[in-house]
């Protein structure tokens, strides 16, 4: 038998494979605990030492999504010897389940009180990794497993971004690719992916689940792709009259080719799919039914709305307040939003920002995650002094807590200096770039792709402030770490030259 890192001792069969590579069940014989172990493929077949450096990085950043909704990460590293050598290794929560793919091939399509509990369990992950600053990129059936009492997990977070320099190296890749151009966004066909794109994703797994077939479909990756840039979906009631109406128009809004004709986020769409679900039918030889540890504890967590109130203070009915109203009034800021009636939004999230800052306490993450809200509003609005101050403000009051989120302050303090730079601050844009770059740099390290944007960034700003000799130099040795990275014709190398071209001419 193979034994992985001198502890982690394969089964004879894997369990499972795909375009990344096989996954096999295993015993650590340490801890004496099956887990489930991922053996990576690289793209290419041949081992890169960049590519190993942004996987250990990216599966650290997963590590650290401590959700119900994501396998337990246990270990990651490269393989030093056996049969496996040289490849890259994953050990993780061993899922006793089964895969959505193999759900849909049993029941499809799925019963839609089932189709809108999986997705909505889908968006409660994403909604905690968008909040991380991580996106999925790659969510489809064979990402998402559901186990034997009904719980989704997603699999694979940060794998796709961690093998892949960028979204078109993937649209040439390995023969499993026409599975995952099959639920990938438009935008992702340019080399962009943000948390649009995992609802764009989410929509074609729903509207899988519901219909029993792609939104989307052809023979070539062209065909595919051409479809999903610029064809419409077949309407799901036409081929399910039992979709809810109101459930067709979600699936629709999720699929819209713009990314910010899409729903304004995962908790949004999570509050729209609530109402779908109800009562749960038996899916038999998938969900166990009846009675669970699993399902017991899962059902006094689901009723748990707010924390003990704090020291002595009492809310009054006539004051009472739950997160249900927090929920009701991100929705009318977000539609507020995207009707272009910031001032009204900006009134909505700063009376729900009181209420709940009032009943929770200012530490409460919801309420953090209003004021974030707000400061997004403010910036899409245009106030971009407001929203520099905004932003200030949340960053420190995150960074004293006692565990900070490092990346999502560094965030924070990225978007701070946008706005001062919009607002024609440069150099006080500048100063505070600089202070960021030294503190991503000794996060991050020196050679990480969000130290290198950075710097690409400040670059931009220097000779948007007429300081032009300052920006070519900065450009320059931009240029020449990016061709020590990855190559003199690395596309990032290619185009912070024509840039700099451009900037001197």
């Amino acid at each position: 038998m193979t034994t992985i890192a001198d502890r982690y001792r394969l089964d004879p069969v894997h369990i499972g494979k795909g375009g990344m590579g096989e996954v096999w069940g295993a015993t650590d014989t340490r801890l004496r605990r099956r887990v489930a172990v991922k053996i990576i493929s690289f793209p290419d077949g041949r081992p890169d030492p960049e590519l190993v450096r942004r996987f250990v990085r990216e599966s650290r950043l997963t590590a650290r999504m401590d959700h119900p909704g994501v396998p337990i990460l246990y270990d990651a590293d490269e393989v030093t010897d056996g049969p496996f050598a040289g490849r890259l290794y994953l050990v993780m929560q061993l899922i006793d389940g089964i895969g959505l793919e193999d759900l849909l091939a049993e029941h499809d399509p799925l019963p839609v009180g089932w189709a809108a509990a999986i997705a909505a369990q889908a968006c409660a992950v994403l909604d905690h990794a968008h909040g991380m600053m991580l996106v999925h990129r790659d969510l489809k059936p064979s990402n998402l497993m559901i186990d034997r009492h009904g719980g989704v997990k997603v699999l694979d977070f940060g794998l796709a971004v961690a093998l892949d320099a960028d979204e078109r190296s993937r649209i040439t890749g390995s023969n499993q690719m026409l599975g995952t151009l099959a639920y990938m966004a438009p935008e992702q066909f340019q080399g962009q992916a943000g948390p649009f794109s995992d609802l764009y994703s989410l929509g074609c797994v729903l509207y899988r689940m519901l219909s029993g077939r792609n939104p989307f479909d052809g023979p070539t990756q062209p065909a595919l792709m051409h479809a999903h840039l610029y064809e419409e979906p077949a309407s799901l009631r036409r081929l399910r009259a039992e979709v809810p109406p109101d459930l067709e128009e979600l699936v629709h809004r999720l699929l819209a080719k713009r990314p910010q004709d899409r729903p304004a986020s995962a908790a949004e769409v999570y509050d729209l799919l609530l109402p779908h679900i109800g009562e749960l039918p038996a899916l038999p030889g998938a969900v166990a039914p009846g009675r669970s540890s699993a399902r017991m504890y899962a059902g006094v967590v689901g009723r748990v709305l707010l924390p003990p109130a704090a020291s002595s203070a009492t809310v009054s009915a006539g004051n009472s307040f739950s997160l249900g109203e927090v929920a009701k009034a991100r929705r009318q800021a977000q539609r507020l939003i995207r009707e272009s009636r910031y001032d009204e939004a900006l009134r909505v999230l700063s009376r729900i920002s009181q209420r709940a800052e009032s009943a929770l306490g200012a530490d409460h993450s919801e309420v953090l995650d209003l004021r974030r809200e707000h400061a997004d509003a403010l910036f899409k609005a245009g106030d971009y002094p407001a929203a520099a101050a905004a932003f200030r403000a949340l960053a420190q009051d995150l960074a004293r807590r006692d565990s900070p989120d490092a990346d999502t302050v560094l965030h924070l303090r990225l978007q701070e200096a946008n706005s001062h730079a919009l607002a024609g601050d440069t150099g006080r844009a500048l100063r505070l770039l600089d202070r960021l770059l030294d503190d991503q740099r000794r996060i991050y390290g020196k050679d990480d792709e969000r130290v290198l944007e950075l710097r690409r960034q400040i670059g931009l700003l220097l000779y948007g402030a007429g300081r032009v000799d300052e920006a070519v130099q900065a450009l320059q040795e931009l240029a020449a770490d990016l061709e020590r990275l990855h190559g003199h014709d690395h596309e990032a190398a290619r185009n912070v030259r024509a840039l700099i071209a451009r900037l001197s001419g």
